[in-house]
């Protein structure tokens, strides 16, 4: 048998060298970037397919498939000296085709789908041989820097509801784009659309990596999905799964017939390293050729698909057997593989963003690969989500602690605002036990008004405080429950909540300053200037350079209590100060208040207050959050 290919300690795994392909088998244009060993089905420029696949114990490999009927005997692949099984061109094999590899180790007589595939087949589950000629209308469409995103997570499957119920498809999505500009999105997140084996899913038990999940659309309705986003000048996000694969269905395990411990092959750690909280089925960080899958897949999606950055799931069971901070469960070939991934993304697409979902608080999950840190551009932030849901889901007042909103408010990494991904919904925070942040509040009545006002309070805080913004689908419009991959959004709530949506809008537009009147909530700094425990109010200051239009002064109350007209808060500069957004605007729901300072205006006078010269006297609504700004000097 041979021996165990051999495994890489370092973050350039020498093990996986890319042996020199001949000539013939190379692709139209240039070798791709995410695939130099041109493994899978590389359709040829003259017509026919070459097949290449990795499988270093088998004892013979085969292509079978459409263009031979499924007959093993017609083409069988060749061995390299590296474990690389390689084809001759086949003439009869073409685009759309169905195809297989059988294997042979031993008695074993394994039908594996191609791990390079790009499409599955969605009735009979078979690769299919896919040709990249898209022809793309919007590669050079211009997209905002991060600190202007605001991004919007979706589900495809229940973004919208197919024909007879089924699974929402990525051309629904595409013609719902038109809506999301208007409120104002302009990054849409989409997680995980690789294949997986069931009619519905999260999507986090893919099967396929390189595959298009059939039932969403398969791989041309992502590249037309992504162009007509582009169009609209919004950026398009891809959830990617690196930490297990499978579990279920999954041709990656004992792909060519070996294990040890029976675990899961040469795809997989076959120790104790093996297990995750979703089955024994971590991929092997330490083996050059699963580096290289891994590091391929990614550049994949940025190569082929034209994404504008990469989520990746759960990296602290990457870095980590046991997800944490434990030194002793560390994975250091899994902490290579992140930098020396990160190090390729950023050499071949400058300019693209990995977002990583570690919810540790690591600082070095966002330092560079040069000094020592993972190299992701920003991670979802643990330290804002869940003190800002624990505080507005309180039923009593005195119970919320303006320490853990300072706190919420300020925290950053490596003190870069860009660092982290701040929300109050996504897919996690609004499943497995835990509900939509208006059910959190109310339970009975997920609709009342202290489930509109505190939850539109979170929102508020999502849209003005540093970080890059982020929304769950369906949280404008007061979606209740929790998240299931088998229930649709109901956009009949669009127009029931019509008023909660135009509040986000408003937001978001504050966010992006597209009135420009608020540059500094797309700006780095902030000071909490002002906390009272007492009555629950905290206000802070963002900026980007200062001045009219870019200081910004926001107010948030997170009591029951009105504050009418001799609050007073202090202020960066003296003249007036126009209120921008007050979410108690009885426009947003007809039970609001409207209460606010006489025609919106506060007078900053010369009293120093909160560490500033200047201070004005407010009205602040219940639960109310307000936004300020100076239209010009005094």
């Amino acid at each position: 048998m041979a021996p165990l290919p051999p495994r890489a300690k370092s973050k350039s795994p020498k093990s996986s060298k890319a042996p020199k392909s001949p000539k013939s088998a190379s692709s139209p244009g240039t070798t791709p970037l995410y695939n130099p060993r041109l493994l899978g089905a590389v359709c040829q420029e003259k017509g026919g397919v070459r097949f290449r696949v990795w499988a270093p114990f088998a004892e013979a490999v085969s292509v079978v498939g459409e263009f031979n009927g499924w007959n093993p005997s017609q083409h069988p692949l060749e061995r390299g000296d590296d474990g690389i099984w390689t084809s001759p061109v086949i003439a009869e094999a073409a685009p759309g085709q169905r195809y297989q590899y059988e294997i042979r180790n031993g008695e074993q007589v394994l039908r594996k789908n191609d791990p390079y595939t790009q499409a599955i087949d969605p009735k009979d589950k078979t690769s299919v041989v896919v040709r990249d000629d898209f022809q793309w209308q919007h590669s050079e469409a211009k997209i905002a820097n991060w600190n202007e995103w605001v991004i919007y997570e979706i589900h495809v499957g229940t973004f919208t509801s197919g024909e007879a119920g089924a699974p929402g498809r990525l051309d629904q999505v595409k013609k719902r784009l038109a809506y999301l500009r208007h409120l104002g999105i302009n990054a849409i997140e989409l997680m995980p659309v690789a294949a997986f084996p069931s009619e519905r899913s999260w999507g986090y038990n893919l099967t396929n990596p390189f595959a298009v999940e059939g039932d969403y659309g398969g791989p041309e309705a992502l590249k037309e999905l992504i162009d007509a986003a582009h169009g609209q000048g919004i950026a398009v996000i891809l959830d990617v799964v690196y930490n297990h694969f499978g579990p279920d269905q999954l041709d990656l395990w004992r792909f060519d017939g070996w294990s040890e411990n029976d675990k899961g092959g040469i795809y997989f750690y076959n120790d104790h390293r093996a297990w995750t909280p979703w089955g024994e089925n971590r991929p092997d960080y330490g083996r050059g050729e699963v580096r290289h899958y891994i590091r391929d897949n990614a550049l994949f999606w940025l190569e082929v698909f034209h994404v504008d950055g990469l989520r990746f799931d759960a990296t602290n069971f990457i870095r980590n057997t046991r997800g944490d901070r434990n030194p002793e469960t560390e994975i250091p070939e899994g902490w290579s593989l992140l930098q020396w991934v990160n190090e390729e993304v950023e050499r071949h697409f400058p300019g693209r963003i990995t977002i990583a979902e570690d919810l540790q608080q690591k600082q070095w999950i966002t330092k560079t690969v040069g000094e020592g840190g993972a190299g992701f551009a920003s991670q979802w932030d643990s330290a804002f989500v869940h003190p800002v849901r624990e505080t507005v889901v309180q039923t009593a007042d005195e119970n919320r602690s303006m320490d853990a909103i300072v706190r919420a408010i300020t925290f950053r990494y490596n003190e870069d605002a860009v660092q982290r991904v701040i929300y109050s919904e996504s897919h996690d925070e609004v499943a497995n036990g835990k509900a939509r942040v208006p059910q959190e509040i109310s339970p009975e009545h997920p609709d009342d008004y202290f489930a509109r006002k505190k939850s539109a309070l979170a929102a508020g805080l999502v849209c003005t405080v540093p970080g890059i913004p982020m929304l769950f689908e369906g949280q404008e419009f007061l979606t209740d429950g929790w998240f299931r991959d088998d229930v649709a959004l109901d956009w009949n709530r669009l127009g029931s909540f019509r008023g909660i949506t135009r509040l986000y809008r408003d937001l978001i537009h504050l966010r992006r300053n597209l009135s420009g009147t608020t540059r500094g909530l797309t700006g780095p700094h902030v000071r909490v200037h002002h906390v009272n425990h007492e009555h629950k109010v905290v206000a802070f200051h963002r900026w980007q350079d200062g001045g009219p239009k870019d200081d910004v002064i926001v107010v948030a109350s997170f009591s029951n209590q009105a504050i009418e007209g001799d609050y007073r808060i202090g202020l960066p500069h003296e003249g007036e100060w126009i209120t921008r957004f007050n979410s108690d605007w009885k426009s947003y729901s007809p039970d609001f208040g409207d209460l606010r300072n006489p025609d919106g205006r506060v007078i900053a006078e010369k009293s120093s207050y909160d560490g500033f010269d200047y201070s004005g006297r407010f009205t602040i609504p219940p639960y109310g959050l307000l936004v300020m700004s100076q239209e010009s000097a005094p």
